[in-house]
């Protein structure tokens, strides 16, 4: 099977692991990685997102390490616009979050138009912090917790480093 999903992946935390854990368990993987002016369009809200290729570092390295304990490949390319890659021919599954399931419709409705068959559309639910709360970049960059969840009262956040 080909495997689709799509992110700005800054930083790679526990729930994007989760993600690409269920994504490789089906197939072989291709990662859309948002590019440097869509990421900002992307967000719920306003913050600093790291430069294209430091994400793709970061993306390449989390992904590698689970390609080889399922035996799969992977690739990763640029995402231009939110349907990005899954609207192509070619794949058989799309990988999202609770939170992008209506974006995973949206994309099946483009592949009808196309004259596509739709994927099968693979909810993979969060991975919560130590508070309860689901883990999310939006968290990690603002100091709440780490990329595994764990509370990080200490620190100041990405935000604060930047001024």
């Amino acid at each position: 099977m080909q495997v689709a999903l799509g992110g700005t992946f800054d930083p790679v935390h526990d729930g994007h692991r989760a993600l690409f854990a269920r994504a490789f368990e089906l197939g072989d993987v291709t990662v859309g990685l948002t590019s440097d002016s869509l990421a900002p369009k992307t967000r719920n809200e306003e913050r600093y997102v790291r430069p294209f290729d430091e994400r793709k570092a970061d993306l390449a390295a989390a992904l590698s390490t689970l390609a080889s304990e399922h035996d799969r490949e992977f690739e990763i390319r640029e995402l231009t616009e939110p349907t990005g890659i899954a609207t192509e021919p070619g794949f058989d599954v799309l990988i999202v979050s609770p939170e992008t399931e209506d974006g995973g419709e949206t994309i099946n409705e483009i592949r009808r138009e196309k004259g596509l068959e739709p994927l099968e559309i693979e909810v993979v639910d969060h991975v919560t912090a130590d508070d309860g709360g689901i883990i999310s970049s939006t968290r990690i960059v603002n100091g709440e917790i780490d990329v595994h969840g764990n509370l990080t009262p200490d620190r100041d956040g990405r935000e604060a480093a930047r001024q």
